[in-house]
Parts: C-alpha cells; sequence; structure tokens
C-alpha cells in the first residue's frame, strides 16, 4: 500500500513537471524567444512607444529577428525599449540602423521594425542605442482625417452651391452659346501674340541701344564712356557755377546801386534826382539835344556837299565800289 503511494507520488510529480515544462516551452515559443540558440541585446529610445509591449516581435527588413524584452521609463518624456535579438544577425545590423514601431498588418500587434541605412557604419554591439524614428500617431491621424473630412464636406457643398448658381445663370450660359465667341477669342489671342513679337522686337532694340552705349556709340554713349567728356562736363559745370556766382554778385551790387539811387531821390541829392526833379535842368538838356541835333544836320549836309564836291568826288566813288565789291564776295 504504501509503494503504491509513493507512485502514485511519483507519477504526479512527473506529470506537473512535464506539464509545466510544456507550459514554458509554449510560453516561450509564443513570445517567440529563443530557448537554445544565444542572442543579445540592443536599445532604442522613443517620446511615445503607442502601445508597444514586452513581447512583442522584432523585425529586420521584414524578417523576425527578436523580442521586445522590457520598456523603461527613463523620464517623463523618454521610454526606453530592450530587444532581444537573435544572435545570428549580429553581424548584420549596424549602429546606424533606424528603428520604429509599426503595426503588424492593419488593425495587428505593435511591433519593432530594424532598418538598415546605406552609409556604412559599425556593427551594433550588445547594449547599444539604436537611433528611433518617431512613430505615427494614430490617434492624430485620425483627428486630421476627421478635419480634412470636414473641409471636403465644405467644399463639396460650396461645389454644390456654385454648380447651382452656374445652371441658374442666364448670362453664363449666353456667353457659352455664343458662336461669335471662339472667333472673337482667336482674334485676340492673335492680337496678344503680335503685341508679343512687337514687345520682344522693343526688346531686342533696347537691348541693341544700351549694348551701344556700354561700347561708346551714341551721345549717351560718349557721356557714359568719354572721361574727358565727363571732365569737359565738370570744367562747364564749374564755370556756369562761377558765372552764377559773379551774377549774383553782380545783382548784389546792382541791388546796392538801386538802394543809393533811391536813397538819393528819397533824400533829394544826386544827378538821378536832379533829372527827375529839377526842371530847369530837364529844359536844358532838352535844349542841348536840340543843339546837338542841329549841329548833326548841318554836319550831314556839309558832308554830302563835299560828296558832291570835285575835289572828293573820286575818293567817296572809290569807297562805294569797295562796298559792293566786298558785298558781292
Amino acid at each position: 500500500m504504501a509503494k503504491r503511494t509513493i507512485n502514485n507520488v511519483k507519477l504526479g510529480a512527473f506529470v506537473l513537471s512535464g506539464l509545466f515544462c510544456l507550459i514554458l516551452i509554449l510560453y516561450l515559443i509564443g513570445k517567440n524567444r529563443n530557448m537554445f540558440g544565444s542572442n543579445y541585446i540592443l536599445k532604442a529610445r522613443f517620446e511615445n512607444v503607442q502601445g508597444l509591449k514586452a513581447g512583442n516581435n522584432v523585425r529586420y527588413a521584414g524578417i523576425d529577428a527578436g523580442t521586445v524584452k522590457k520598456i523603461n521609463i527613463v523620464n517623463d518624456t523618454l521610454m526606453e525599449v530592450t530587444m532581444i535579438i537573435d544572435d545570428k544577425l549580429k553581424s548584420i545590423i549596424h549602429k546606424n540602423a533606424i528603428v520604429s514601431i509599426g503595426t503588424d498588418g492593419l488593425v495587428g500587434n505593435k511591433v519593432m521594425n530594424i532598418t538598415a541605412v546605406k552609409q556604412t557604419s559599425a556593427i551594433a554591439e550588445n547594449g547599444d542605442i539604436l537611433i528611433s524614428k518617431k512613430p505615427l500617431d494614430t490617434d492624430e491621424m485620425l483627428r486630421k482625417l476627421e478635419v480634412t473630412n470636414n473641409d471636403i464636406g465644405i467644399i463639396a457643398e460650396e461645389l454644390k452651391l456654385t454648380t447651382q448658381r452656374l445652371n441658374n445663370s442666364s448670362t453664363l450660359w449666353t456667353i457659352l452659346n455664343d458662336k461669335e465667341l471662339p472667333q472673337n477669342i482667336r482674334l485676340s489671342a492673335g492680337n496678344i501674340r503680335q503685341a508679343t513679337v512687337k514687345a520682344k522686337d522693343m526688346v531686342n532694340d533696347l537691348y541693341i541701344i544700351v549694348n551701344g552705349m556700354k561700347m561708346g556709340k551714341g551721345s549717351i554713349g560718349v557721356i557714359l564712356n568719354d572721361t574727358s567728356f565727363a571732365y569737359n562736363l565738370n570744367e562747364a559745370i564749374t564755370k556756369i557755377k562761377s558765372v552764377g556766382d559773379e551774377a549774383d554778385s553782380l545783382s548784389k551790387q546792382i541791388g546796392g546801386t538801386i538802394s543809393g539811387i533811391q536813397s538819393d531821390i528819397n533824400s533829394g541829392r544826386g544827378t538821378i534826382n536832379a533829372l527827375l526833379k529839377d526842371s530847369l535842368l530837364a529844359l536844358k538838356i532838352n535844349k542841348s539835344l536840340d543843339n546837338i541835333q542841329q549841329g548833326t544836320d548841318g554836319f550831314n549836309q556839309n558832308m554830302e556837299a563835299i560828296k558832291h564836291s570835285f575835289l572828293f568826288r573820286g575818293y567817296f566813288r572809290k569807297l562805294e565800289r569797295q562796298k559792293i565789291k566786298s558785298k558781292m564776295d
């Protein structure tokens, strides 16, 4: 009886140990843990792990490469993900590889994706922290999609209203049904083409003129390129300025003279005052002018008499012939 009890205990212990081993094996298989092969640790840091959990798959170029061991909170804005990587990939994954969080299928579990970079780099070693890529926030995408849908709805409504207005617009349909409109448009296009050609010709002519100016051709080219002309122009400007200064000085002198004359007139002194206010002096001047006029008339008569005198007649005729000859030359 005691021997049978011992056998039952041994059998129960064997069954329990076998069941435990089976559960452990199933657990390790379910977590994709390498039970018999070696592995090493790689890490990555993210601001948001998007629901990633320990035990999720790690893939390299779409191939299962290991599992997520644990997720540690470094601080309030940084999470560190520790990955168990199959030792077979130790010579393949480099330090510059990029780690991102993706989804297994459309709505499947989260996975860690390791992507290679074309630039050469050293092989990643145990405990290295790889470069991470910010994961896509599905909630943010959905929010943006909702905003986009609302905008599309508004645009569709406005398009509907616009279409209704166009359908109700008799003026628009009149324009569209006008058979002469295409011909007018073609004529306008032809006119625009001609104007464009003329504008091109004008630009070419302007280009030629500018080049000529640069080469010193024409008056403007000479002004722009001839240094001697610029010197002469500066000298002329200097002379003009000098003349202006002299004119200014002369105007000041004239102003002073006029002021003196005005002062003499106001004070009753000077020749100008005598000419303007002394009536006796004015009579004397008029009488003198009459005498000068009479003397001039007498002189003219004497000269005329001398011209007709036989002594000086030849001399005056010779002078007239010389005048005629000089006019003909």
